[in-house]
């Protein structure tokens, strides 16, 4: 290979100023005449790329890693969720025990058998719906299903009877017709009223026209409920047969604990169905609590509200 002297003129690479020159920058040929700077600035072009793209591929093998770390966690996460519901289920089954529908059904019938001996006893006196149409005896018949559906699910259950029921009779039919498994249903079924089979001094006739309201449920007493539903507007009928069978009467404390409550009907009504009565009987016998048993029974349709209540 020639060198150069430094008096000899120099070629010099395209582009290159003079200063560059003056620095020792020489321009470099090969043997085709060809820039080898050219040469090298691609061959240094080629090796940076292939380090940008070894960089991409190692950040992107590092995303990855990354990521799967991630959705490996957020698995073990859910796993352990998972376990820790599953175990807090087994120990609230462990803690609660489990009955078959089997099991709930016998556990019902013992606490009605129970009632019939220690609990309080309650009567629905059928004898006045000669008085009834037909829709509303077959209003009745539900109602009265209402009644032995609450009953039954109560723990402290009261033993019901039914007096005045004849066989055959619209009431009778309605009941069989409405009601499933009527046939089956734990209570006393009779033609006979209960004047024969209770002593007067423990009959209470439960009325909303009565003068004294009602203060305890006494589980010596038998509470009687007269068999009508709030189409028969025949006021004060069952106040008038109680009167007349010289038993002593009461209603369901309502004016005492209770105010009437503006509504837009202006509609105010301390007549319920035998059913409402019943609930409110039962959840005083739990609670101990009028507040309590009357909200349960008395609905904002009657238009009474608790004294203590805001709307």
């Amino acid at each position: 290979m020639m060198s150069y002297s430094e008096n000899e003129s120099e070629t010099t690479c395209g582009g290159l100023n003079d200063q560059e020159q003056k620095q020792g920058v020489t321009c470099l040929e090969d043997q085709d005449g060809g820039n080898l700077w050219d040469i090298f600035e691609l061959l240094q072009i080629d090796v940076n790329c292939g380090s940008s793209r070894d960089q991409v591929a190692s950040n992107d093998n590092w995303c990855s890693r990354h990521w799967e770390k991630i959705v490996s966690a957020k698995k073990r996460k859910r796993k352990l969720e998972r376990e820790r519901r599953k175990a807090k289920h087994a120990e609230e089954k462990d803690s609660a025990p489990q009955f078959s529908k089997r099991g709930l059904k016998a556990i019902a019938k013992e606490y009605l058998l129970d009632a019939k001996e220690t609990g309080p006893r309650l009567c629905i006196d059928l004898s006045m719906t000669r008085h009834m149409t037909k829709k509303e005896i077959s209003r009745l018949a539900i109602q009265i299903r209402r009644l032995y559906g609450s009953n039954k699910k109560s723990q402290s259950p009261f033993w019901l009877y039914l007096t005045g029921f004849v066989e055959n009779s619209p009431i009778y039919e309605a009941c069989l017709r409405m009601n499933d498994g009527f046939t089956n249903y734990l209570m006393d079924v009779t033609p006979e009223s209960y004047l024969d089979l209770f002593p007067l001094e423990t009959i209470v006739y439960l009325t909303p026209d009565a003068e004294n309201a009602l203060e305890e449920v006494d589980p010596q007493k038998v509470y009687i409920l007269g068999g009508l539903v709030d189409e028969s507007i025949q006021k004060r009928l069952t106040l008038h047969k109680a009167q007349e069978e010289h038993l002593q009467t009461a209603r369901l404390p309502i004016q005492e604990y209770m105010v009437k409550n503006i509504n837009a009907k202006n509609y105010y009504s301390t007549t319920l169905a035998i059913n409402q009565v019943f609930d409110a009987l039962s959840t005083f016998y739990v609670t101990k609590s009028w507040e309590e048993a009357l909200k349960a029974a008395v609905s904002l349709g009657k238009g009474y509200v608790l004294r203590d209540a805001t709307l």
